[in-house]
This record gives C-alpha cells, sequence and structure tokens, in this order.
C-alpha cells in the first residue's frame, strides 16, 4: 500500500466505556454500543448482531464476572473498510473463563447466552486480563444476504 493509498484509508473507530456492575449498567452498555454503531454507519446486519452480543456479554460479565465493588468494560473497534466490529467485554473475574455450555433444556430459562454469540459472531474467545480479569472478545463481520 503506498503513502497515497494510506492518507485515503478510513481510520479505524474505538469506543471504550465503563459501566457499573449491575442490571443498569449491563442495558446502559448496549445501548451506548447500539447508539455508538448508529453513529459510525456500521450496516445494519453488522450492528443489529453486535447489539445482541454486546449484551449477551454484558450480561455473562454481570452474572458469572461480578466483584463486589468492581466495574466491566464494554469495548468496540470498527474497521470500516473490512465493515468489521472487535467487541470486547471485560470483567473482574478471571476465574470464571466462558466455555462452550451444552444446548441447554426447553425448560430452561437460562444458559443460551453463549449460545446466541457462537450464532451471531464470526469468531469469539476469551483471554486473561491480568491481575485478575478476563476479557471476552468476539468479531463480527458483514455476511451475504440469504437468496
Amino acid at each position: 500500500m503506498d503513502s497515497l493509498e494510506r492518507q485515503h484509508r478510513p481510520a479505524v473507530r474505538t469506543f471504550s466505556q465503563l459501566y457499573s456492575s449491575t442490571r443498569r449498567g449491563a442495558r446502559l452498555a448496549r445501548l451506548l454500543a447500539a447508539d455508538q454503531l448508529r453513529t459510525w454507519g456500521v450496516p445494519p446486519d453488522v450492528a443489529e448482531r453486535t447489539e445482541v452480543v454486546v449484551a449477551e456479554l454484558a450480561a455473562n460479565a454481570l452474572f458469572h464476572g461480578r466483584v463486589q465493588g468492581r466495574d466491566f468494560r464494554v469495548a468496540l473497534t470498527h474497521d470500516p473498510v473490512a465493515g468489521s466490529v472487535l467487541v470486547e467485554v471485560t470483567d473482574a473475574r478471571g476465574t470464571h473463563v466462558p466455555l462452550r455450555a451444552p444446548t441447554p433444556g426447553a425448560e430452561d430459562e437460562t444458559g443460551r447466552g453463549l449460545l446466541l454469540v457462537t450464532a451471531l459472531a464470526d469468531a469469539w474467545g476469551h483471554a486473561p486480563c491480568p491481575p485478575a480479569g478476563k476479557t471476552v472478545w468476539a468479531v463480527l463481520t458483514p455476511r451475504p444476504p440469504h437468496p
């Protein structure tokens, strides 16, 4: 890539915010992420899937990664050339790493969050966040329309 191409390449955009480890904090994370995606002009297909992934990962940070008095962070990175969004949710509990859980029963009221993330994201995983936390990440890219 020559210098002229680099000058005209749209910059990668980032957003990062701390939220209280409460239901209100998780809801606010989803709402602010949706607003940021609209501001960036992320295509609806990617934006809608990203909003659900943020909601699920924020809920997991609240219910499984919560440490009293510690917040969780949601970070978004948008690459306008690729059309991709990277979601990163960091919580304070590194000992509760997400697993690919078996499919919950029809009567179960919980346990579908990571199934949704798996279905909606192109890739996801987790990494330690020293000294004691973890970051769960997901990448979402444009998908071809259904025929």
